[in-house]
């Protein structure tokens, strides 16, 4: 049998032959075994880096398939080139140091920890890879990604990992060390509670669908307003409309309560709800003066005679004498101006007329009666849809006084000073 310790007394005894103490040739030796293993351990890495791998890296940037490119993007095959000088430390020991066993299983111990960590970078590389090659050819990724799992397995495999790598420094077995972690539960559980509650959280997430990246979510508690850029294992970080980036842990959104717009870009259209306040002091009963001027409206000519009819008919059934302005049917300039602002929502091509569509009068306040406009938006685009509703309440805002109506503006200072000078123009005159 093959003895690695005559090699050395060959190199030693060589040595000594050339008049150097046996000390001296015994420590001259030592060094350059030591020089030796570790060139042959550099030149084994570079062979397998700068030649194989960079060959395999080549052929998998010519072939068809896309897997094996990110193979290479995450560099599984540079960690796994790693292992060879490991192992070539390993199988050197015994040149080390033949008379000392305990240097010689110190040295191999070492040698396996670093392929342990090597192979564990190598798998959490692999890891990665499965991650981009589900988000490139699954169309549902963006509805179920797997980040958080994946960050899930990359904490197995590297407490395995450090575990492996503990029992191999210290030559004991895995099992003793996890039974004695078995006592250590509690704090493990307190130190891991994050990612425990981050991993449930993300399977509930993922299994009702409630949130996907890409989506716009509020969630005032965390002054949170914009688009999910990413989901982890831990947190969510959403990217508001400020640009800035706001992190939340993950839990929150199980525990807590968010809005997510979602069912929104989903539908088709955006919702417009806005209201413009009429002073109350200018609506009034509709008298033939004001019924021809507004039949002049293209928009609404056909439901004024319609409504005329109506009323009508209405009195006339119910014998009321038209000279009773109170106690008959009539049309009103603000259910006019309502009307019109339906016929020119129904024309409006930005309008969805399949989704909710409503005119409507709130209850009456200190500032008016406010006409709410309740419809959606064709045109989803945050700047499109601020135009169009600009567009719309620009218009309507524009024609109110066509209905000989008012909006409603709480008085300024300068409002008041000029009623006060009025006032006293007024009183002074009556003196006077």
């Amino acid at each position: 049998m093959f003895d690695w310790g005559d090699t050395n007394l060959l190199i030693s005894r060589w040595l000594e032959a050339r008049g150097l103490s046996a000390p001296l040739a015994l420590a001259a030796e030592r060094v350059v075994v030591v020089i030796a293993v570790l060139a042959v351990a550099w030149g084994a890495n570079f062979v397998v880096r700068r030649l194989i791998v960079r060959a395999l890296h080549r052929l998998a940037l010519r072939s068809r398939v896309t897997w094996d490119n990110r193979i290479v993007e995450r560099g599984v095959l540079v960690y796994l080139s790693r292992v060879v000088p490991g192992l070539i430390l390993y199988l050197s020991a015994p040149l080390i140091a033949p008379e000392v066993p305990w240097v010689v299983l110190a040295i191999r111990r070492i040698a396996e920890v670093w392929m342990i960590v090597v192979i564990a970078l190598a798998l959490d590389a692999g890891l990665n890879v499965g991650g981009d090659l589900y988000r490139e050819h699954h169309e549902f990724a963006r509805q179920r990604p797997i980040k958080g799992i994946l960050q899930l397995a990359k904490v197995v495999l590297f407490l395995v990992a450090a575990v492996l790598a503990l029992t191999t420094l210290v030559d004991q077995s895995p099992l003793g060390i996890l039974s004695g972690l078995g006592a250590l539960s509690a704090v493990l559980l307190l130190v891991f509670r994050d990612p425990i509650l981050g991993f449930v959280s993300g399977i509930q997430l993922s299994a009702n669908n409630m949130v996907q990246i890409g989506d716009w979510i509020e969630m005032p508690k965390y002054e949170a307003d914009g688009e999910v850029v990413d989901m982890t294992l831990q947190t969510i970080k959403v990217q508001n409309w400020d640009k800035t980036i706001t992190t939340i842990p993950i839990y929150a959104l199980v525990s807590d309560s968010f809005r997510n717009w979602r069912g929104m870009t989903e539908s088709g259209g955006r919702r417009i709800k806005r209201a413009i306040n009429i002073d109350m002091r200018s609506v009034r009963f509709l008298d033939d003066e004001m019924f021809e001027r507004f039949r002049r409206f293209s928009r609404i000519r056909d439901y004024l005679d319609e409504r005329k009819e109506q009323i009508e008919r209405y009195n006339a059934e119910h014998n009321i004498d038209l000279s009773d302005s109170v106690s008959g049917r009539r049309m009103t300039n603000l259910g006019t101006f309502r009307a019109y602002v339906s016929a020119f929502l129904a024309q409006h091509p930005q309008i969805r007329q399949d989704m909710t569509f409503l005119v409507r009068h709130l209850p009456p306040g200190p500032t008016g009666i406010p006409i709410e406009i309740f419809v959606f938006s064709a045109d989803q685009r945050w700047p499109a849809y601020e135009t169009i509703q600009a567009d719309i309440f620009d218009h309507l805002l524009g024609v109110i006084p066509e209905f000989d109506l008012r909006v409603y503006q709480e008085p300024s200072g300068s409002d008041l000073a000029r009623v006060a000078e009025a006032l006293e123009q007024r009183a002074s005159r009556e003196q006077g």
